[in-house]
């Protein structure tokens, strides 16, 4: 009976695992399923793959962790690739030669050269492998002062265009050649599902049908083609990006969570790679995102198992801005969790490339990352080194554009970006068919829009944000008001420019051009899609005017669709003109007749983004099951077509949360109407740069959650010195109801020790002469633990009680010492906080 029983029992067992091997077998069939094998343009060559088995035989563990360290230009020197022979490096946003953000074409060109000629030298290193200068050319070469700068991906999404795509690219590459960089981080083809995403103006759709095959041109464009130029000497290597899933995070979260099932992992965010990878893209960038709770950066599933081993990627795999940090368990200066992923290349900034560097070499001797995933990583890094022929071709400045400065936004690279203006442009709105105008016409152009290069350029145009920029950075650019009143007094008309909307004589009609703010990645996040919430003085200008029964253009500059209900309303013609880049008159183009009152050209852009009918309809996408936009995916008038949207169009919305304020000071960068200023003694200086020194006071921009958004500041005890922030213009700020509701500033800060002066934190306002108020936190600030990141948030009546007069505030964050020390501040806001949960309270 019990031989029975267990023999029984274990015919039963026996079948259970025969079943659960069996389903896990079915799984992972059906994953196999999910990730197709590439059939990439390159192929193998069997020539360059015994080249590499060459390379890596005479290559020490050390000169091969080298290839796979990629620091940053403000953080080595030359003598430094000397000494380790980096693989590669790059230039981060708001990052340039020498620090120089003046810095010309033949400036960026002599580091390159410098560089290379440090990495071939073998005197130090003992190797001599070519290195690669990577950059973030993402629409034009738009970190250099002078280049061409194109729409952004949103627009270029509604021009819908592949041919256009592939020119814009072959020109970029040009442009980043001249300066000697190999290599372009672009393109990005994210799937963008909430528009709340602060990169969602990267995207080329909210639906993968466009980016796969712009993927395909863009990588085209670059890098040419397997049967022409592949990586010729007019052709750069491309990288798609951020492998997956980063358009999809929950609540368009930047750097967030995705938690999309793996079969729509694929079906709505690896589409581009399909597309880009095909093609022949060499690189791949990891994301920042996590997927189902995972860093993508730390997942060996989809960065190996997937891309490398499923989908067949033969190329290398490169890290975010120390993306590798994020992953559990890690720091900046130590992952091997990310090594062991499938990580390649590790995009170090700062000066954790030198830690991360040695402790990877003592994880390969103490068997914590295996040989052959070191070999892994720098046969691939190698492999596209030699397809490149990175060995072959001359030093960056004897290449065959090196020395072409007249390439950097050369008249044809121009007029191919202003017809990419032209098809980007989408006509939403045409009452009475008021467009196009006639030029012969006194026309007011206003807005703060209307002549500032810098907003039409947006994001990533010359600083990584896209701030603390003027006209002047963009010589040879045209702004939209430019655009304009050219072609208006060519015809015979005349044009009143006027920011604010006054005017000497009443305009037959007013163009207005207004829109976001420039922001990058991070710091472009939003909570909803609501346009100039509490404060609508755009809208203001648009009633104005049609007060005065002036007929109103609204051109609207966004990185995003908006809910602008209300200014719609206010507008008889309304055209979403996205960020149009350097050459503004392509707006001119379409919006204006020739001068014999004929149209010069149509508008052809269609909506690749679902625009919202109401500030929460954030993540409304073509397909979905309930699909209710304002106006559906493809949507686009052409002259001709009858007008649709009315002037009474829905401008109320019930908010199911509290209606608390919550003011952003400083959080990742100043926002508006903030400004910084480094304070020595009696002196003031405006910080416009991520580094800055006056005397006794070093500032500089720190990574805190993302790239460069907090600050660190350097208090050397030789006079008081220290930051204050303020209103642009000394303007003054009612923050009575702030006070009224309860609100603290608050801020994070990480210290590096002990201070022993008064730390004193003021606030500061304007009300018959001056006043303000200040604590000293010095105390507060010892009791912390230093090197780590703390929340401080101190109540406002602890100003108000000692003089600070809320209705006339002015600045209301002053740091002020005489100590020596260094302090990291970031994410600077007053809001509400719990009273049970105040560090500071004074009532």
């Amino acid at each position: 009976m019990t031989l029975a029983l267990s023999f029984s029992t274990a015919f039963i067992l026996s079948g259970c695992i025969g079943i659960e091997q069996n389903k896990s077998s079915i799984i992972m069939e059906e994953k196999n399923k999910i990730w197709p094998k590439l059939n990439s343009e390159i192929k193998t060559d069997p020539e360059i793959e015994s080249k590499i088995q060459e390379w890596l035989a005479k290559m020490s563990l050390e000169q091969k962790v080298a290839q796979m360290i990629q620091p940053e230009i403000r953080d080595i020197t030359v003598e430094d690739m000397r000494k380790y022979g980096f693989g590669s490096y790059l230039n981060g946003g708001s990052s340039f030669p020498y620090g120089n953000k003046d810095a010309t074409p033949s400036d960026w060109a002599q580091l390159a050269e410098d560089m290379y000629q440090a990495s071939v030298d073998d005197s130090l290193d003992g190797i001599n492998i070519p290195t690669m200068w990577g950059t973030d050319a993402v629409h034009g070469h738009n970190n250099v002062i002078g280049a061409t700068l194109f729409p952004h991906n949103i627009g270029l999404g509604a021009a819908n265009n592949p041919k256009l795509i592939e020119a814009i690219a072959a020109v970029t590459a040009k442009e980043v050649l001249v300066t000697g960089i190999d290599w372009v981080f672009a393109p990005t083809v994210a799937v963008v599902r909430d528009d709340r995403w602060g990169r969602t103006y990267e995207g080329y759709s909210e639906d993968p049908e466009i980016v796969k095959t712009y993927a395909a041109s863009i990588v085209k464009g670059l890098q040419g083609s397997a049967e022409g130029d592949f990586l010729g000497d007019t052709r750069v290597i491309s990288t798609v990006k951020h492998f997956l899933g980063d358009g999809g995070t929950v609540g368009g979260d930047d750097q967030g969570d995705n938690i999309d099932s793996e079969a729509d992992l694929y079906k709505l965010h690896a589409q581009g790679y399909i597309g880009g990878l095909n093609a022949g893209a060499q690189s791949v960038m990891a994301s920042f995102n996590s997927w189902n709770g995972n860093k993508i950066h730390g997942s060996k599933y989809l960065l190996n198992d997937v891309l490398k081993d499923k989908m067949g990627f033969d190329g290398f795999i490169v890290g975010d801005w120390n993306g590798h940090g994020q992953v559990k368990g890690c720091s900046n200066e130590n992952c091997a969790q990310a090594v062991n992923a499938g990580l390649d290349i590790f995009m170090v900034p700062t000066s954790a490339w030198k830690p991360l560097y040695e402790n990877i070499i003592a994880q390969v001797n103490a068997g914590e990352i295996s040989s052959a995933r070191i070999d892994d990583a720098v046969s691939r890094i190698l492999r596209v080194k030699l397809r490149a022929g990175l060995f072959e071709k001359p030093s960056p400045a004897n290449r065959v554009l090196s020395g072409k400065n007249e390439l950097i936004g050369a008249k044809e690279h121009r007029n191919l970006a202003r017809d990419s203006v032209r098809q980007s442009l989408v006509l939403l709105k045409n009452k009475n068919s008021l467009l196009p105008l006639a030029p012969k016409q006194h026309i007011l152009v206003t807005g703060d829009g209307a002549d500032n290069i810098a907003k039409q350029s947006g994001g990533w145009s010359v600083t990584w944000q896209g701030t603390e920029n003027t006209n002047k950075e963009f010589p040879g650019a045209t702004s939209i008001y430019k655009g304009i009143a050219e072609q208006v007094k060519a015809a015979g008309g005349t044009t009143e420019l006027s920011a604010t909307g006054e005017y000497s004589n009443k305009p037959d009609v007013a163009i207005v051009v207004f829109g976001e703010e420039p922001y990058a990645e991070g710091h472009g996040d939003r909570t909803d899609l609501d346009y100039q919430l509490g404060e609508k003085h755009d809208l203001a200008l648009l009633k104005s005017l049609k007060a005065k029964g002036i007929p109103v253009v609204a051109l609207f500059i966004s990185g995003r669709p908006m809910w602008v209900n209300a200014e719609i309303n206010a507008s008889d013609a309304f055209v979403a003109i996205w960020l149009p880049g350097t050459e503004g008159q392509g707006v001119a183009d379409v919006i204006l007749q020739s001068a014999n009152n004929k149209t010069q050209y149509d508008f052809t852009g269609k909506l690749s983004f679902s625009w919202p009918k109401l500030p929460n309809q954030t993540a409304v996408n073509r397909y979905d099951e309930i699909y209710e936009p304002l106006l559906e995916y493809g949507f686009g008038l052409e002259y001709g077509d009858k007008n649709v949207l009315s002037d009474e169009l829905n401008e109320t919305f019930n908010r199911t949360t509290t209606d608390s304020i919550t003011r952003d000071i400083y959080v990742g960068t100043m926002k508006k109407p903030w400004l910084l200023w480094l304070v020595s003694g009696t002196d003031e200086v405006k910080v416009n740069t991520n580094s800055y020194t006056v005397k006794g006071l070093k500032y500089r921009t720190i990574d805190h959650h993302v790239q460069e958004d907090a600050m660190q500041l350097a208090f050397e005890g030789v006079l008081n010195t220290g930051i204050m922030i303020e209103s642009k213009s000394s303007f003054r700020e009612d923050f009575r109801p702030d006070l009224a509701q309860g609100s603290a500033l608050k801020f994070m800060v990480n210290t590096s020790g002990h201070i022993g002066d008064e730390l004193m934190l003021s606030m500061e306002c304007e009300a018959e002469g001056y006043c303000g108020a200040a604590v000293d936190i010095k105390t507060l600030v010892n009791q912390l633990t230093p090197g780590t990141w703390h929340s401080i948030s101190i109540d406002m009546h602890c100003f108000s009680k000692t003089g600070m007069k809320m209705a006339d505030l002015t600045s209301p964050f002053k740091l002020m010492s005489k100590g020596q020390f260094q302090l990291g501040l970031a994410e600077i806001t007053v809001e509400p906080v719990d009273q049970k949960r105040l560090t500071m309270s004074c009532r």
